[in-house]
């Protein structure tokens, strides 16, 4: 079995092959001027999150304190991390108390494809300390999920209470319902189904979980695109007698999809106008949000929806596309971000019980034995080779962009800049909870190098350390994160570096 630990390179290597790689192209001059004043939003210490779906936890092992391997994972990437349990599968799930709980009978619901065939299980209490126990070894918090779709308000507060006693402390919120603008597929009455009818759904379960769990918090409404909901919901807002406490607004984002759309592909990946797209998403959920006293979190979301695409959500331009999209939505002042992954069974299930990506994979004559070297779901951030976990490109990118984490983002006028530039680049800035001002460039042109000088101001002195997010290419099945031995020292306040195409470079002035 071919593992992504196989893939790797030495790191000196792959950066001597990136600086002869970056020879022969003409490089494209800027000029970035780092502001001094933190005035931008605050990103979270706990801004890393990934998103897996509740059906996980029927595998009462899988988030333990004894699965070692993925512990090591989620460490590598944030020792502060947010873990959500959601997706598809949450809505047909039902607490189970006691071994013998019997199941309970559930509402007629339509299978189509792409949506979960009804598979009911039971969530236990086994699973649920699990968890716990996960939790605390890793550091992380949790975003927990409770089924809207064929759940009533009496279980899901019994569910309620019994998931805040037991994670205490690193219980965030719960979110009841996954994707509800899209129940009219096959959980309800696509004639009568829409934001107010879904709202009044939603009162009548979070108050059942309020009157057991007082101090419950809540996020909403998780939708899978319809932003529009979000605005319905917070101008529906005031109107509501004492509303349940919701801290987060909450949505999904998948670039494209499914794997089989020949649109979904590298280039529309990392193009300015993907970029341009999130950025009206992030202000129609940010002008809601402040109506409503709370902020935003992307709290399930990958490169391709159905599982992702391979060459396209297993390689490193997903690590580049997941740091940016990460970054734009954090300099939104949004709390965090999860990207979706798990098992391969797991997130099948959730999209109906297979993987357009493995379909069009057999269509181009690869074989079982190569198929299986890929991580499956392909969009993963921490995929499973047998026994084994590791880090994916998508995951290092969102680590990349949580060195961020804890910081303020500083204002600047970097995408004017680099728009001038006609080069596929983005750049952020930040000041670090230590004091230290830090920036990313993301140079996402397949082909142009970028040369920048970067003026921090006259009076300021120091040395400057540098990380490079990296490999051999855009279609690479690797990526890394290598942290330079070599420091240099601001002149007058400036210093100059160079960004080679494909590749992500932050500097930390120290």
């Amino acid at each position: 079995m071919l593992t992504r630990r196989k893939f790797l390179v030495t790191a000196a290597g792959t950066l001597s092959a990136m600086r002869l790689h970056a020879q022969g192209h003409s490089n494209v001059r800027v000029a970035l001027a780092i502001p001094s004043g933190a005035t931008g939003p605050h990103m979270p210490i706990d801004f890393v999150g990934l998103s897996y779906e509740v059906q996980q936890l029927a595998d009462p092992t899988f988030f333990s304190a004894q699965n070692s391997g993925l512990i090591r994972e989620f460490k590598a990437l944030s020792s502060t991390g947010v873990l959500r349990l959601g997706g598809n599968t949450s809505e047909f799930a039902y607490w189970k108390p006691t071994p013998d709980s019997p199941e309970p009978e559930h509402p007629q619901v339509r299978e189509v494809v792409g949506e979960p065939k009804a598979q009911y299980y039971g969530m236990t209490v086994e699973a649920v300390r699990n968890l716990s126990n996960f939790l605390q070894a890793t550091g992380w918090t949790c975003i927990y999920g409770i089924g809207m779709g064929t759940n009533t308000p009496a279980r899901a507060a019994e569910e309620a209470v019994f998931v805040a006693e037991t994670l205490g402390d690193r219980l965030q919120y719960f979110q009841i319902g996954n994707e509800a603008d899209l129940f009219s597929h096959h959980l309800r009455d696509p004639k009568t189904w829409s934001a107010k009818a879904y709202l009044e759904e939603w009162l009548a379960l979070a108050r059942a979980v309020a009157t057991r769990v007082p101090a419950a918090k809540f996020g909403m409404p998780d939708v899978a695109s319809n932003a529009s909901w979000l605005t319905e919901i917070a101008d529906q807002w005031p109107s509501i007698q004492s509303p349940p406490r919701v801290t987060t607004l909450t949505h999904h984002y998948y670039f494209g999809g499914p794997a089989t759309n020949p649109d979904v592909n590298i280039p529309n990946l990392l193009k300015p106008a993907t970029m341009q797209k999130v950025q009206n998403t992030a202000n129609i959920a940010s002008a809601a949000a402040s109506k409503m006293g709370a902020r935003v979190r992307m709290t399930e979301g990958n490169t391709c929806y159905r599982g992702g695409k391979p060459g396209v959500s297993d390689v490193f331009a997903a690590a580049l596309w997941s740091a940016d999209y990460s970054l734009l939505l954090g300099s939104n002042n949004y709390s965090g971000v999860n990207l979706h992954g798990g098992t391969g069974k797991s997130v099948a299930n959730s999209v109906g019980g297979s993987l357009p990506g493995d379909a069009l994979l057999e269509a181009n004559g690869e074989t079982p034995e190569q198929i299986a070297a890929h991580p499956h779901p392909f969009y993963t951030p921490i995929a499973t080779f047998g026994s084994d976990y590791t880090l994916e490109p998508v995951a290092y990118g969102l680590k990349f962009a949580g060195s961020f984490s804890g910081g303020t983002l500083l204002k600047t006028d970097f995408s004017t800049k680099l728009q001038d530039t006609e080069v596929d680049a983005t750049a952020y800035a930040a000041k670090l909870p230590g004091g230290h001002t830090s920036v990313i460039i993301l140079n996402k042109d397949a082909a142009a190098d970028l040369d920048v000088e970067l003026d921090f101001g006259r009076g300021v002195s120091g040395a400057v350390e540098t990380e490079i997010l990296h490999a051999p290419a855009l279609d690479s099945r690797e990526a890394h994160i290598t942290t330079s031995t070599k420091t240099d020292s601001l002149k007058q306040g400036k210093c100059s570096v160079t960004v080679p195409h494909a590749t992500g470079l932050r500097l930390t002035l120290v």
